[in-house]
């Protein structure tokens, strides 16, 4: 963990180490943000890299969605989630699913990216796995750009998690 004060003094290769995984493998997030230094605050921050967020081009952010894995899906049943991903999905208590939920999964997943083109995202350290499996057919009613929205949403509540995690006041 770092604290906002060393985080604003660092050089643009520092901060993205560090703000640069709280958006899955999508460290240009960081990289466009830099620049607005310094943070008076982690929510100063937090509010920044969003801002960087919905700026991005819609391919851009589509890209962003489409970087996230498959809940319960074959990376993570490899081992080779990030491992931010894999400590929420196992939050969520996705790694201890029966076989029958584990193909609940399989078939939603395959439902969603067939209707959007891109995975299903939650924030899966604000959710269980029954409130996961429920949310599945509410949003697979969305069109693809509610879905886009609702995946966007889902990305900022994930990544501001993940920079509690990485950044303190101070």
């Amino acid at each position: 963990m770092v604290t906002l004060r060393d985080l604003n003094k660092c050089d643009r290769d520092a901060f993205v180490r560090v703000c640069g995984p709280l958006f899955e493998h999508s460290p240009w997030i960081a990289e466009r943000t830099f620049d607005r230094r310094p943070f008076g605050s982690v929510d100063e921050l937090d509010r920044a890299l969003c801002r960087t967020l919905r700026g991005a081009s819609r391919d851009e952010q589509v890209k962003l969605i489409a970087a996230h894995p498959d809940l319960v899906g074959r990376l993570a049943r490899e081992g080779r989630l990030t491992r931010e991903s894999t400590r929420e999905q196992e939050a969520a208590g996705l790694a201890q699913l029966t076989a029958d939920e584990v193909a609940a999964f399989e078939r939603f997943n395959a439902q969603y990216r067939a209707t959007f083109g891109f995975p299903f995202v939650i924030c899966a350290r604000e959710n269980k796995k029954e409130a996961i499996l429920a949310a599945f057919p509410v949003r697979l009613r969305n069109t693809r750009e509610q879905e886009i929205e609702a995946a966007l949403g889902e990305i900022a509540k994930i990544a501001r998690l993940r920079l509690r995690d990485a950044v303190r006041e101070g």
